[in-house]
């Protein structure tokens, strides 16, 4: 095993070898996405309606940038509600050649962090395709980590994801993305997979997390993937069944953990009191719309984009000439291509993929730490952010802040929240905190908004004005989960919302009376 290990990564330093010697050309690279996206596209009802034929000939036979005028002046921005009300619905009846060619097999039902239901997003086919070459080219970035042993090739794989007992409506099967991916695993790869075919296609979250508790002693895990949240549930479970100090008792050649969706800073401390050696951290950025970026070095700041594996990316910076307070896209938005961005802004994502979603906003805000080598860190959501009187407060902020904030305090916060509010005839952030260490609140309140004010000036600036006031409120870490599990949303790829709005505001305070949990209040004026 340790000799077939030593192979499997020389072959992998080979080709990552390979990879690094071709120098990347972030406007070609999109250029041929773009070609093949359209070719392929251009006689569905989509295509037809946008003109695909004429703007694919601009992208053919022009060396320029004029393709990408064409194609913005010609195809709208699409959000979730107008891609699927317009298309996807279709698709979803069993139409064939709507925004992709065929018939979709596959939907994905997302997160929902910010809406109450669940949407559908199309897999198609060809995007599994592309998401099994960018998780091929993730694994040749292995190659850059050099203090992962030759061992670990030969190792279990454990991903903690949706459930691979997929639903069948009649015309289609609907899930988790994780689920619908681990469901489509080559079966060269099976043997490394954990938890298997048969604890995977558990669907009740916390049955499989007593038959993963129960069978692992008998794996030897090398790699963990995950939402960070559930794999530490997931690690003390373990360490608490079998009466252990930390997780490598049981599993001593556990050397990765790999995590997309969110920061993991939140919970880095906790997580690393579970562990009995360090290990190395790899950031992902997989989506139920496509797998769009990966950690590619180990001290890089942001991940390499997948820039010709079936996505088309845009880039409209995220300010209020482009959007709303809502965290909506106005109609006369501005976009950019890889070629135009410039490093430190913030950009709502749009994305044109081989799942038939056309220059779809898919939520996200990315900030480009390298541009050279096409590295992005994920801000926030363009709705999860607050700005009620112009503090333009972003997830990046308060998952900074926070972490700052717990560093002095020495306090693990696994979970937050924060919701802005009415406070007279002006404003306050009510935040949620979740953690089960004990905190000095008034301290942690002043902390949290003293690193904002450092890290934000229009924050700053607000705070002497229109924001006059900020509550902390702590809780257990549990109760946001319990929250979670009342909306059926435990497991997989589903996360606690950072910011509450609307609605969800009145439902969080409702269940928190409802179930009577204690929390301790303060407040800075």
């Amino acid at each position: 095993m340790a000799v077939l290990g030593s192979l499997l990564k020389r072959g992998i330093g080979l080709t990552g070898t390979v990879i690094r010697r071709r120098r990347v050309n972030g406007l070609k690279s999109q250029r041929k996405a773009f070609i093949k996206l359209l070719n392929k596209a251009r006689y569905t009802a989509f295509g037809e309606k946008y003109q695909f034929e004429r703007i694919l000939s601009w992208a053919l036979f022009r060396k320029d940038e004029q393709f990408y005028e064409e194609y913005r002046k010609i195809v709208p921005i699409h959000d979730y509600n107008k891609m699927y009300s317009e298309w996807w619905h279709l698709t979803k009846e069993g139409e064939k050649n709507v925004s992709w060619p065929g018939r979709v097999k596959f939907f994905a039902l997302s997160s929902g962090t910010s809406e109450s239901a669940s949407k559908y997003i199309p897999v198609t086919k060809d995007m599994v395709k592309a998401m099994q070459r960018t998780s091929i080219r993730q694994i040749l970035a292995l190659s850059e980590f050099k203090n992962l042993s030759n061992e670990l090739f030969e190792k279990g794989y454990l991903m903690l994801g949706g459930s691979t007992d997929l639903k069948f409506s009649g015309r289609y099967f609907e899930g988790d993305l994780s689920g619908i991916n681990a469901s489509q695993i080559p079966f060269w790869f099976e043997r490394f997979y954990k938890p298997g075919k048969e604890i995977a296609r558990i669907r009740d979250w916390e049955h499989k997390l007593e038959e993963i508790t129960k069978q692992a002693k008998d794996w030897d895990i090398g790699y963990v993937v995950g939402v960070p949240a559930w794999i530490q549930l997931l690690l003390e479970r373990i360490i608490k069944h079998y009466n252990l100090k930390h997780i490598h008792e049981i599993w001593p050649n556990l050397e990765v953990f790999g995590w997309g969706g969110v920061s993991f800073e939140p919970y880095r401390v906790g997580f690393e009191k579970l562990l009995g050696k360090p290990i190395t951290y790899i950031e992902t950025y997989l989506a139920s719309e496509g797998f769009m970026a990966y950690q590619a070095r180990p001290d890089a700041k942001g991940m390499q984009l997948a820039l010709n594996q079936g996505i088309f990316f845009e880039f409209i910076p995220f300010n209020d000439e482009n959007f709303n307070g809502e965290g909506e896209v106005k109609a006369n938005a501005k976009s950019l291509m890889i070629s135009d961005v410039e490093e430190g802004v913030e950009y709502a994502l749009l994305i044109s993929t081989c799942s038939g979603a056309w220059r779809y906003l898919i939520g996200d805000t990315v900030r480009f730490t390298d541009k050279k080598r096409y590295e992005i860190t994920i801000t926030g959501r363009t709705k999860h952010y607050l700005s009620m009187c112009g503090e333009h407060l972003s997830v990046d902020n308060m998952n900074r802040a926070l972490e700052l904030a717990c560093h002095e305090l020495k306090i693990s916060v696994p979970e937050f929240t924060v919701a802005g509010v009415p406070y007279h005839s002006l404003f306050a952030h009510h935040w949620y905190i979740g953690t089960d260490d004990a905190v000095d609140v008034e301290k942690l309140q002043v902390l949290i908004d003293e690193k904002l004010k450092d890290l934000n000036d229009d924050y700053a600036v607000e705070r002497r004005h229109a924001l006059k006031e900020v509550l902390v409120t702590v809780l257990p870490t549990q109760t946001f989960y319990d929250w979670m599990a009342s909306k059926g949303k435990m497991g997989g790829q589903h996360k606690f919302p950072r910011v509450l709005r609307k609605m969800m505001i009145q439902e969080w305070e409702e269940f928190l009376s409802k179930k009577g949990y204690e929390a301790s209040v303060t407040a800075n004026k």
